[in-house]
Formats: structure tokens, sequence, C-alpha cells
């Protein structure tokens, strides 16, 4: 039976999604199906107009991937949230989805899957392992089970943390090879976790 990994992220230039994508890239290299969902942009259009290339990244990405829902988050076997920072915080618009998941708590039926968190910062030291923390607490009051990076592999010794893949994004700099590297042994990790929770649970 297969396993599957939801990715649901935010992201504005592209770097978390990059990153998502390796994730789901490792998570399929571990035997998961996987879906990647983009949430949605929550401010208004005229702050997107005044952002160069907000829009047309919006808009590429809104038509490659769904907005995430409650349904992904049933099919799910393991659930991991990306982000950019905001202020060494997690994005509103992932933390909106987030907050809509209310219902499923109170049923139960998110309770025992994994979880986990990657996220990019525009800075070197800009927040990421901050917003990584930040985004285990929702995670622990839904019922997951978190799954971090860990020094699993040398790949973790080169980029991202301990607690979950990241990357600087700079000027709209794409994930480093290492970065990917690392995402790919995260999403992997998880996925791996993942399954052996749906075994045990039967």
């Amino acid at each position: 039976m297969a396993t599957n990994v939801l990715v649901a992220f935010y992201s504005r230039n592209g770097s978390t999604e990059a990153l998502a994508k390796a994730f789901a890239e490792g998570a399929q290299s571990a035997g998961a199906e996987t879906r990647l969902r983009r949430a949605r942009d929550i401010v208004g259009a005229d702050v997107i107009a005044g952002v160069p290339g907000w829009k047309e990244n919006a808009g590429r990405m809104d038509a490659a991937y769904g907005a995430p829902t409650t349904a992904d988050i049933e099919w799910a076997d393991a659930v991991a949230f990306g982000t950019p920072t905001r202020f060494g915080n997690v994005s509103a618009e992932l933390k909106a989805f987030i907050d809509s998941l209310g219902g499923l708590w109170f049923q139960g039926k998110i309770n025992g899957k994994a979880g986990a968190a990657i996220v990019s910062t525009q800075t070197l030291h800009g927040g990421n392992e901050t917003t990584l923390l930040t985004l285990y607490a929702p995670l622990a009051h839904l019922g997951f089970i978190i799954v971090p990076a860990g020094y699993v592999d040398p790949a973790l010794f080169k980029a991202g943390t301990p607690y979950g893949a990241s990357t600087v994004s700079g000027q709209n700099q794409p994930p480093t090879a290492d970065d990917v590297a690392v995402a790919k042994v995260h999403g992997a990790r998880v996925a791996k976790v993942a399954a052996a929770l749906k075994a045990a649970r039967g």
C-alpha cells in the first residue's frame, strides 16, 4: 500500500516552491505518492502589484498547484509544511491554511500522521530555525508525529538544519545543490517514517 505525502507550501518568488519539489522527490524515492499544494495569497491585488514579479509568480504557481484542502490532509499519511520566513515566523498564507484544520483535529483525523517543516529565508541567519521551530507548535497541537531532518546523512553537514530542510533565497536565488540534497533526504526520511506509522496502525 502506497504512502501518501502532502507538501503544503506558500511561496512568493519560487524558492520555497523549489525546496518543496525537492522534498517531494525525496519522498517519491522512498516509494511515496506525493501532492504539492500552494497556499493562496491573502493580501489585496494592490499590494501584490506593488512587488515586482509577485503577480506573475503567483499566477504561474497557482496554475501549477491546487490550493491545499482538508481533503488533502485526510489523504496524506505525512504532511510537510513549507514557508518563507516572515520576520522569523510562518507566512500568514500558510498559517491561514493551518488554522483551517480545526475540524479535522477535533475529529482526530490528523492524529498520528507524520509531520515536517521546511523553510526559506532571504538572508543567512534570517530566521530559518526559529520559523521551523515555530511550525513545530501547530504540528504538535494537531497531533502530528514530528519528523525532523536530523543529522542522518552527510548532506546535513553542508546545508539545511537538523529541524528541517531550508534554503537562503537571497535576491531570488534558487536552492543550492546542497539545499536540494538535504530536502531530498528529509523527504525520504518522512516518507519512511510515515510508512512505518501507517503499517503500525494496520
